[in-house]
């Protein structure tokens, strides 16, 4: 019985071992937690074109939006383990939602296999040009002799900017009141026509009017000034060490957990080398995206900096999903 089992076993190994050198034999889809048009979809077609031809197979991009994510993500989850189905997603479905959410039915850490993070948005801090204020230090001081006053905008409750707002507001004994707004283009729309005072939002949407002089940058959201816009100070610079206010804007590729070693390593491989490519690069930088291709250990990393600060943030300002 004992050989027979040591047989079996044998025989499974090589079963998956032949699988692995053999993948991928048909279509990969990657699945994407939003519309068609949006930046994550324009990156996930992208991607897709780019790693298709190293894998030898196309690649099809499968919207699946609403739930905070948690569609996209279900698919990934409650699919096979065979490296056929893919997720690229930005932070809010494997960050946000678990925790605006009572239940969410995937666990990131249990459920997904990190392969690499595809690139970092852009985001920075603008207000309305008529804000006396050139650096955030002056903001909050203007917003503080303001208490009341001052509105600000996000693309949804549970939001990035959202959560900024009332860290702000609870840190800084601030009163500003939060306007939701149903994506970013309308709150942006908002700030131009002075109805709030400030907003957080990517240099893709704010950058040309920033540009223009009709919004002043007061500081990028990340870790390292961006080349677009040179002179603005980053937050951390700004005199502010919160790890809640950097932005998690960051992009990922994952695939289901279980899946075969080999083949989360030819993913990695793949994925890789097409962000590293000098066309994926201009591609990444026309959409005001930060080209990364790191390790499936380094993008956990991010991954694992990133959640706790965001779960405070949002135990924080009460916020739940709508």
């Amino acid at each position: 019985m004992q050989i027979r089992s040591l047989l079996v076993l044998g025989l499974l190994a090589w079963s998956c071992a032949g699988l692995a050198q053999s993948y991928p034999t048909r279509p990969l889809t990657i699945v994407v937690p939003g519309p068609p048009g949006g930046a994550t979809d324009t990156l996930a077609r992208a991607l897709a074109e780019d790693m298709g031809k190293r894998l030898g197979q196309p690649i099809v991009v499968d919207n699946k939006p609403g739930g905070g994510g948690v569609i996209a993500v279900q698919a990934i989850t409650r699919g096979p383990q065979n490296g056929y189905t893919l997720l690229l997603t930005h932070s809010a479905p494997l960050i946000n939602t678990p925790h605006l959410y009572p239940s969410v039915p995937y666990d990131v850490r249990r459920d997904l296999a990190f392969v690499t993070e595809v690139a970092v948005g852009k985001v920075v801090l603008a207000v309305r040009r008529d804000v006396p204020a050139a650096n955030v230090q002056e903001f909050l001081a203007w917003a503080a002799k303001n208490k009341g006053k001052v509105s600000f905008g996000s693309y949804g409750v549970g939001s990035f900017p959202h959560l900024v707002g009332a860290h702000l507001n609870t840190t800084r004994g601030l009163d500003m009141t939060h306007i939701a707004y149903k994506g970013e283009a309308p709150m942006a729309q908002d700030l131009l026509a002075g109805n709030i005072a400030w907003a957080i939002g990517s240099v893709t949407t704010l950058g040309p009017h920033i540009k223009s002089g009709r919004l002043r940058a007061l500081a990028v959201m990340g870790n390292k000034r961006i080349k677009e816009m040179p002179e603005v100070a980053t937050i951390a610079e700004s005199g502010f060490a919160d790890q809640e206010l950097r932005a998690p804007a960051w992009l990922g590729l994952l695939a289901r957990s279980g899946t075969p070693a080999d083949i989360l390593a030819r993913l990695e491989t793949e994925a890789r080398a097409s962000v590293q490519s000098p066309a994926m690069q201009a591609r990444l930088e026309a959409l005001a995206l930060e080209p990364v291709g790191n390790s499936p250990a380094e993008f956990r990393q991010e991954f694992e900096a990133t959640e706790p600060a965001m779960a405070r943030l949002i135990k924080a300002s009460g916020a739940k999903a709508e």
